[in-house]
């Protein structure tokens, strides 16, 4: 006898409601987000435009053509009073680079030094590299500032009675005064010459790297690039008859004339900065350098490598994978930190747009070309360490 098997009826699909659907529902959230949005973009220029009209403020960046009528304290570009707003806003931003770029590179130096010496197996230097990061990196930025400015360099001799320093160096509460190079005909062949000898010391790095990978045998790669550096452009600067003179710095009965002066708003700023931001640096690479497995200092001694290379080949080249991405921050933070040069003087762009910004009335555009400015430095600083962090990436084979 047959038995027959009965199929059980298949569970029915319900439809359900629209508002049930995930999909449905996430495109009307986007879709009252940007409906709020835009209104509130719309309120927010209205309400501009309004109040523009009642203060009797036209709108726009032609006023960058204008004079400026404001002197500079300090400008590695020419700026008088009768240059134009546009061009004193170029003057502050080169500033800004200035502090930027210089701070960036001594904070580096100083935090890598100071975070290996909080390793160090010698108590003095652990105790003091110790010391050092626990008090800046709990003071504010700005009080460090005004440690420096008023508490450092304010009390320095007077210009008449400056300290004088080997080559022609003096060092006063207005600076540090020292020779400014005059550079006559002939001299852009040495700065070609540097190019070159930059190329080619790339070139060479690259080189040395892949034939140790391939050989295991080391080139004198350090040495090599500092005699391409220095000595070939030295070298075609004698070949085209040295053509350089110093215009020097001389100490009058009341000030100093002549040569170039540092003055003590861009040491202050610049100090602060460096020395403030070396400590975060500092931790930064003791953690990184923690983060290396201990194997590895094993096997390098193990191999017979010395301490100080096992640090400089094996150690640190490991740790700059940890210690790239929190190092980006604190360069962007550095650059931000700028900003508080208005604190003591220092033309940077915030103080320069600030004096035009009182003299105009034109907030909305300084302030603009302030966000772009400052946004467009940090993009730049971040894309340059990501292509960095890459290249330091480990790469699977």
């Amino acid at each position: 006898m047959a038995i027959g098997v009965t199929n059980a009826p298949e569970k029915s699909k319900s439809s359900g409601s629209i508002i049930n659907d995930p999909q449905v529902r996430g495109i009307f959230y986007q879709a009252v987000t940007i409906i709020i949005l835009a209104v509130l973009v719309y309120w927010i220029a209205d309400n501009t435009v309004e109040n523009l009209r009642r203060a009797n403020i036209a709108s726009g960046y032609g006023f960058l053509n204008s004079r400026a009528g404001f002197d500079v304290g300090q400008s590695l570009i020419a700026f008088t009073s009768d240059s134009s707003y546009g061009r004193a806003l170029v003057v502050g931003f080169v500033n800004t680079l200035l502090v930027a770029i210089t701070g960036i590179v001594t904070a580096t130096i100083i935090g890598f030094l100071v975070g290996i010496g909080r390793l160090s197996h010698n108590w003095i230097i652990a105790k003091l590299s110790l010391t050092y990061v626990e008090v800046f990196r709990n003071i504010p930025p700005l009080l460090v500032i005004f440690f420096w400015y008023s508490g450092v360099l304010a009390i320095l001799p007077q210009a008449r009675d400056a300290l004088a320093l080997p080559f022609d160096i003096f060092v006063s509460n207005r600076g540090v005064a020292f020779p400014r190079p005059i550079f006559g005909e002939g001299a852009e062949y040495a700065l070609l010459a540097f190019l070159v000898a930059i190329a080619a010391s790339v070139f060479f790095a690259r080189y040395a790297r892949k034939r140790q990978e391939a050989t295991g045998q080391r080139l004198p790669v350090l040495w090599t690039v500092l005699g391409l550096i220095i000595g070939l452009p030295l070298v075609t600067f004698v070949a085209a008859g040295a053509p350089l003179t110093f215009d020097l710095p001389v100490a009058g009965k009341f000030n100093l004339t002549g040569g170039s002066v540092v003055g003590p708003e861009f040491m202050s700023l610049f100090l602060a900065l460096s020395f403030y931001t070396a400590a975060f640096i500092a931790e930064i690479v003791r953690a990184g350098i923690r983060g290396v497995s201990k194997g590895q200092t094993e096997a390098a001694h193990a191999l017979g490598i010395r301490p100080r290379l096992t640090t400089r080949l094996v150690i640190v080249p490991q740790a700059m994978r940890i210690i790239i991405p929190p190092l980006t921050s604190q360069y962007l933070n550095l650059t931000k930190n700028s900003s508080l040069a208005v604190a003591v003087g220092y033309a940077d762009l915030v103080a320069v747009g600030g004096t035009i910004l009182n003299q105009t009335g034109q907030s909305i555009e300084v302030v603009s070309i302030w966000l772009i400015v400052y946004l467009s430095l940090s993009l730049a600083t971040s894309l340059f360490m990501n292509w960095y962090n890459a290249r330091m990436a480990l790469v699977e084979r």
